[in-house]
């Protein structure tokens, strides 16, 4: 309320008739432009008083909630619902005075289905809970398009990974045809066939089928989706474990392994099994990027929400035009490789919905920064005090 409007009320005992009139007046506009502007809302609002009956609702959350009554004011919301589904949301949230944030119900409306998302909040005023707002926002198209979007980006990355497998399958195939038909020549002179090559040339075929098969894995790895089995995690303790791990072989390469832990990081829901694979992956070409030595930093601390991982080397640095292909199914820069260790690494960086992040200058190193929410607990409505407004 505006200032003016409550040093008015507080002199109401003093203001003649014309004066009440005028403030009367006054309250009633601005009352009126607020529900105008909450009427004109597409996003649903429901406000709700401390014994959780409807008080306010504006045109939006009347079209998107499948209400069962006309008259909605000063009842109970799970009592005049619909779907029961609904109904045990509501009455659940409302009584367990829990913050519910974009939860998501498909509710059948016109025919056709729609996603509503519902957020509860607490109604607060001066420090007190004095009831609660449910926010109803129609996701539908938006969910939509993030499906066709994930289509589009699975087959454009399945359309290109195909054709990795190809390319790198073609090789091996050759190889094979060819011993083959050297088998086969060794072979034609039955009287005296030249079994020394022969068994030279299956050696070959063997090893060609071996690497035939390493390729089917690794792409059907990389193809399926990920089982995970996350669970509260030590991050430093994981990655401590890592580094003892691999420290004889970055030892051998002449590269130093500097630890910088911070100190009471939260836990990090993660699979254990999948993310070790990932750092290892990571690890391995940061010391494989030194070949003549070097330092490897391995750092975790805290910004914000998140925990960042960083694993920086003095390396030999990527080119500019290859950062964009780095993660990229069969792109690799080394003589021997599969061109799928940091594929895999961003699929199993995406599975957890972390985010990761690419920096690197030719001839001064790179450095993967790995960015893992915080879990957040849900406050209870209860627990929001004075000094928390």
């Amino acid at each position: 309320m505006r200032k003016f409007l409550q040093r008015a009320i507080s002199m109401i005992s003093k203001l003649d008739e014309e004066s009440i009139k005028a403030l009367i007046l006054d309250l009633a506009t601005e009352n009126e432009l607020l529900e105008k502007v909450l009427y004109s809302l597409t996003d649903g609002v429901v406000v709700l008083n401390r014994e959780h009956e409807i008080i306010f609702l504006n045109k939006a959350a009347e079209r998107m909630i499948p209400f069962s009554e006309d008259e909605l004011l000063e009842q109970h919301l799970w009592d005049v619902t619909r779907d029961i589904e609904l109904n045990t949301f509501f009455y659940k949230s409302l009584n367990d005075a829990d913050i519910v944030k974009d939860k998501e119900f498909y509710i059948e409306a016109g025919g056709g289905v729609r996603t509503l998302s519902f957020t509860f909040m607490p109604l607060v005023k001066s420090g007190a809970i004095e009831g609660n707002i449910l926010h109803v926002d129609d996701i539908t198209e938006k969910k939509s398009k993030e499906a066709r979007l994930r289509r589009a980006e699975n087959l454009a990355s399945l359309t290109t990974l195909t054709a990795g497998v190809a390319h790198e399958i073609k090789n091996p195939l050759g190889s094979i045809g060819i011993h083959i038909q050297l088998i086969q020549k060794a072979l034609k002179n039955r009287q005296n066939p030249d079994i020394d090559n022969v068994e030279k040339f299956l050696e070959v075929v063997n090893e060609e089928v071996e690497r035939l098969n390493g390729i089917i894995v690794d792409f059907l790895f990389a193809v399926r989706p990920m089982d995970l089995d996350p669970a509260l995690t030590d991050l430093n303790r994981i990655v401590n474990e890592l580094v003892e791990f691999t420290m004889y072989e970055a030892k051998d390469a002449g590269v130093d392994i500097k630890e910088e832990f911070a100190e009471d990081l939260p836990w990090i829901s993660m699979d254990e099994k999948y993310f070790k694979q990932a750092m290892l992956n990571i690890i391995k070409n940061a010391i494989a990027a030194m070949p003549d030595g070097g330092t490897l930093c391995i750092q975790t601390r805290r910004r914000g929400d998140c925990i960042e991982l960083t694993v920086s080397d003095t390396g030999i640095g990527i080119p500019e035009e290859n950062l964009t292909k780095i993660f990229e199914p069969y792109f690799t820069t080394k003589e021997f490789g599969s061109g799928l260790g940091l594929t895999l690494v961003y699929k199993i960086i995406k599975e957890h919905r972390w985010d990761i992040q690419l920096k690197s200058r030719e001839g001064e190193g790179t450095s993967f920064i790995i960015c893992m929410p915080i879990p957040q607990k849900d406050k209870k409505l209860i627990e929001w005090g004075e000094n928390e407004i």
